[in-house]
């Protein structure tokens, strides 16, 4: 009687300890899930397009079709089913851009090897970011092809990208100015974007601690 007793006394303390790991691990994983961000979510709401702001889930990176450095045409159908990292830069920038570079640069090589992983550079500053210039930018700092797009196009796409699915400009720049030379956008986020196209996270794309963080953040996704 006392060896059942015994018998039944271990299987109960293993069951325990079994029951705590799984209730330890399913923390831990719940601890790692990133937030999913809709235009409710963010922080400033002058950078949120004033038709979005009510819009409280479900938000999701727009259709898009640009020209890559290789006069490539890339569309949403080229991001389908991809984790990817977007910016907006312009090559003859000589303040935050060539620090963004950089740090994305960073993140190509961390996940040069996985082609579940892109990044997409929209240029600011289409009317001299031609797909010449792109190219020479390319080349110039080590961009690889197929994994890093440098995209060019009609400004006004460009920019109604940026203010009504990335969300990544100042205030004043987030303001529906129109299309003419003194619309000009000057960012430095990275935005982290979803397998479903859903904005998981933003990062100062001059930091090497923020970038540290996005790396980090992107290998979370790839577990999801």
């Amino acid at each position: 009687m006392k060896k059942v007793v015994w018998i039944f006394a271990v299987i109960f303390v293993v069951a325990l300890g079994i029951a705590y790991k799984m209730n330890l691990d399913q923390a831990k994983k719940q601890e790692h899930v990133l937030k999913v961000y809709n235009p409710i979510d963010i922080i400033e709401k002058s950078l949120v397009d004033s038709t979005l702001l009510r819009k409280g889930y479900g938000h999701t990176i727009g259709d898009f079709s640009f020209t890559n450095q290789y006069g490539e045409t890339i569309t949403q159908a080229d991001i389908k089913e991809k984790i990817f990292v977007a910016d907006y830069f312009f090559t003859t920038c000589g303040s935050i851009c060539p620090k963004m570079t950089a740090q994305m640069t960073r993140v190509q090589g961390a996940f040069l090897n996985n082609p579940d992983v892109m990044i997409l550079s929209h240029t600011v500053w289409p009317e001299v970011d031609t797909v010449e210039q792109m190219l020479r930018y390319a080349k110039e700092k080590g961009v690889r092809k197929g994994k890093w797009h440098l995209l060019t196009g009609d400004k006004e796409h460009l920019y109604e990208l940026a203010r009504k699915s990335y969300f990544v400009l100042k205030p004043t720049e987030a303001e529906d100015v129109g299309d003419g030379e003194s619309d000009f956008i000057h960012t430095n986020n990275f935005v982290l974007v979803d397998k479903k196209r859903r904005i998981r996270g933003y990062y100062d794309g001059t930091s090497s601690e923020e970038v540290d963080h996005l790396i980090r953040d992107i290998k979370i996704l790839l577990d999801e």
